[in-house]
Formats: structure tokens, sequence, C-alpha cells
């Protein structure tokens, strides 16, 4: 099964990293609230970031790897994802 590692901006411009085997509906889960406590108190949400994964091992590995990164490695990877898919 495809999973995900994705990368959510909030309203108050700070980073959210998770991991999903559905982004759409985890980015529609975030947004009623019902995602996570941090997205909860911050929306809206948007999507900056997708990363795919063959499996739930993988993705979570990547989630754990961008959580530990400086605000600035995380925005570096969000404009190259931008870049790339515009």
């Amino acid at each position: 099964m495809a999973c995900y590692c994705y990368i959510l901006e909030c309203a108050d411009g700070t980073y959210y990293t998770g991991w999903t085997t559905d982004p759409e509906r985890r980015v529609k889960q975030h947004n009623k609230g019902i995602g996570a406590k941090y997205t909860s108190m911050r929306l809206p949400v948007k999507l900056v970031y997708l990363e795919p994964y063959s499996n739930r091992t993988e993705a979570m590995k990547r989630e754990l790897a961008i959580k530990k990164m400086r605000r600035a490695q995380k925005s570096e990877l969000v404009e190259e994802y931008i870049g790339r898919n515009n």
C-alpha cells in the first residue's frame, strides 16, 4: 500500500509533518479539527509537501527525519517541492 510523508503549513505559518495513506482525506481531517491537536489550534492548514513511499515504515522514518530538521531546512524542502510541481 502506498504511503506518504507530508508537510502542512498552518495558518500561523508553522509546519506540521505527518504520514498517511490518503493525503486528500488527511488534509480534510486536519482542517475539520480532527487531525492532530497541533493543527486543530492553527487552522486552516494547506498541503505544501508530499513524498510517496512504498510502505508505512519508510514514510514514518521520513516523517521522523523531517521533524528533526530545523525550520530553514523544512522551508527549503517545501520550496523545492513547490518549484517542481508548479
